[in-house]
């Protein structure tokens, strides 16, 4: 397990920081802009995956001033098809978790693990979804934190992943945030987003990303308007993303509430 000196050394080193709140920033940066706020529990281990056949990295984050999370609805994280779990603390997603709590929502904890580039798909004995769905809830119960309420949000590959998470195990999560979600054409995801009926979802595209008419083709076939989310100027990359999970962490931590 990494420890947090290592943890916040390469998560400065990786991304620009800004004060609390000053999400504002042109829309063609090149870095993330992330929260000038503490990290809380922030953990990066090594889990056997029985659904992969292999040890992945595991990762939470709990908000500063909330322990070691016992007790706290779990936000599940999906990551992008260029990023690892092992990529989330330079991303800066402990800082987002805490941020979310300082602005006065119920706090709730991040986990995810790596589930390299299969579209969060079964590829033969290979199964990332399964990994979602069975394991890291139990390693989140391990833990301590409340795994009956359950959301997940993801970007591109991941947010993807976790709309056909959500298709897939109706009334598995109460929410999804999905940042630029890769969709392909004629995928199941769009036709069978019915299957979402019930679930807030929160969609997010920036305007020159070439996924943008995918995104709204998603946003026109889901079987309520979309629960949070905006089309704004911004590339495919965690630049703009960053941007948008405040936004989306607010969907979260409403749907927890």
């Amino acid at each position: 397990m990494m420890n947090r000196r290592t943890l916040l050394t390469g998560a400065a080193a990786a991304t620009a920081v800004v004060a609390a709140g000053g999400y504002a920033r042109s829309w063609s940066a090149a870095e993330p802009v992330v929260p000038d706020v503490p990290v809380g529990d922030e953990r990066l281990e090594q889990r056997h995956s029985r659904a992969r056949g292999r040890t992945v990295d595991f990762y939470t984050a709990v908000p500063a001033g909330h322990g070691d999370g016992r007790g706290l609805p779990v936000c599940l994280v999906l990551h992008g098809a260029s990023k690892t779990a092992a990529d989330f603390p330079a991303l800066g997603l402990g800082r987002f978790v805490t941020d979310s709590a300082r602005r006065g929502n119920p706090p709730f904890v991040l986990a995810g693990a790596t589930g390299d580039r299969l579209a969060w798909r079964p590829s033969g004995a290979d199964d990332p979804q399964r990994m979602v769905h069975e394991e890291i809830p139990a390693w989140c119960a391990e833990r301590g934190f409340d795994t009956t309420k359950l959301t997940v949000a993801g970007w591109s590959m991941g947010g993807y992943g976790s709309l056909l998470l959500a298709e897939t195990f109706p009334r598995f999560v109460r929410a999804v945030a999905a940042l630029s979600p890769a969709v392909p054409l004629g995928d199941e995801v769009l036709t069978h987003a019915a299957a979402l009926r019930g679930v807030p979802v929160g969609l997010w595209c920036g305007t020159e990303d070439g996924l943008l008419p995918r995104v709204r083709e998603l946003e026109r076939a889901l079987p309520q308007p979309k629960a949070a989310g905006s089309f704004s100027r911004g590339r495919h990359n965690f630049a703009y993303w960053s941007t948008c999970l405040p936004a989306a962490f607010d969907l979260v931590a409403r749907v927890n509430a």
